[in-house]
């Protein structure tokens, strides 16, 4: 599974901070919603289309909270 993009609310702390994630693999779209942090809990979305996918990463980005897209990480090949 390849992760495409990563957003972060900006805040920091287990109870403040939300993570969004898209990733794809294979022919299939997966949009992961993360409330606190790396131990947080997940919802998770998947989908045949890019498209579909977007539209769910933009209605979740929607809000007060500024959101900040992160760079994915590398391979660890690199």
């Amino acid at each position: 599974m390849e992760q495409r993009k990563h957003w972060w609310n900006g805040k920091w702390g287990r109870l403040a901070r939300r993570d969004v994630f898209l990733r794809v693999d294979a022919d299939r779209w997966h949009v992961e919603q993360r409330a606190g942090g790396s131990e947080g809990v997940s919802r998770f979305y998947e989908y045949g289309t890019a498209e579909e996918a977007e539209e769910t990463v933009r209605a979740l980005l929607q809000g007060t909270d500024t959101w900040r897209e992160l760079s994915p990480r590398p391979p660890t090949s690199w």
